[in-house]
């Protein structure tokens, strides 16, 4: 279940409250005349089942409720309510099934700017990788994989392409590919400082490397395997599975491949740092068209279901 609040204008809040009785999954409903002070205006609060949120946002949205007023959604973690239960049994599909579509775009507005600490992420992860294509060791491969922040950007187009949105699309490319290039060209600098130190050596990234060498070794197994894991962490967004986009992270060779090209490029090994470079396209071009492919299908199912249930009551 969600939690609506609503600051609404006094002369909407009477189309506000039909418009929340005649959504089915709806139910609490609460109205607090003139509780508003900034902005001015009635209180109105309701709870409903997930899979009927987007339908009753996109319905406020339509009245300006979120021009005039405010919404605000939140999750219920436990409701012990027998109205709750019979709501939930009322809307159409599965809440695990629901794409709230106001919410992923947001959420993907957040992790998909061209922020400080977006930055910081990416260029931290691409040195860690770089001491793990250098050392051939897995774990820092891993451990790179995990705290790159490159799948909100990815998961910001996907959503833009499938909204039709050019601005949201064009602030999440601006934030991957600028966040790639800063994090290589640093990388640069700090694989030339790691072999002035001799902690770093040519010889390491020109040996075999059976743990590594994979990174600019671009194959079909690897698109393979980046689509899977854009859907996956698509539909860990879309159901709220957070926990799930770990696994996607270590999943894709996105940091990787960009910090064994930005090695090799700093010893001037243009084969490995092309074929880096092409494993870079191919993860990202596999997880952006897996990811749009799945939010189209969820949206398409979705609104089937929606279109076939009953009306409310």
């Amino acid at each position: 279940m969600l939690h609506l609040r609503l600051i609404t204008p006094a002369e909407r809040t009477d189309e506000v409250v039909r418009l929340i009785g005649r959504t089915v999954g709806t139910t609490h409903l609460v109205v607090l005349p003139g509780a508003a002070r900034d902005p001015a205006g009635d209180v109105v609060m309701c709870d409903v089942a997930r899979e009927a949120g987007d339908e009753l946002i996109g319905g406020l949205r339509d009245l300006g409720i979120d021009s005039t007023g405010s919404i605000a959604v939140e999750d219920i973690d436990l409701s012990l309510s027998a109205r709750a239960d019979r709501a939930e049994d009322e809307a159409p599909g599965e809440g695990a099934d629901a794409v709230l579509w106001e919410h992923l775009a947001e959420a993907t507005h957040e992790e998909s700017t061209l922020s400080v600490t977006y930055v910081a992420f990416i260029t931290l992860a691409t040195m860690i990788a770089a001491c793990g294509v250098v050392l051939d060791n897995a774990v820092l491969i891993v451990g790179a994989m995990a705290v790159g922040p490159e799948f909100g950007p990815l998961a910001g187009i996907c959503t833009a392409l499938v909204r039709r949105t050019a601005r949201p699309a064009l602030r999440s490319l601006t934030a991957l590919l600028a966040g790639f290039a800063i994090a290589m060209a640093v990388t640069v600098l700090f694989s030339l400082f790691m072999d002035g130190v001799g902690l770093f050596s040519e010889a390491q990234l020109e040996g075999a490397r059976p743990n590594t060498g994979f990174v600019y070794a671009p194959d079909w197994f690897s698109f393979a395997v980046a689509a899977l894991a854009g859907t996956a962490g698509v539909l860990s967004l879309t159901s709220a599975k957070s926990g799930a986009l770990v696994g996607v992270a270590i999943s894709v060779t996105t940091v990787p491949a960009a910090a064994n090209a930005a090695v090799a490029l700093g010893y001037g090994d243009m084969g490995q740092t092309w074929g880096s470079t092409q494993q870079l396209l191919l993860n990202l071009l596999g997880i952006v068209l897996a990811g749009t492919l799945t939010l189209l299908a969820q949206k398409w199912i979705w609104a089937r279901q929606r279109g076939t249930a009953p009306g409310p009551g």
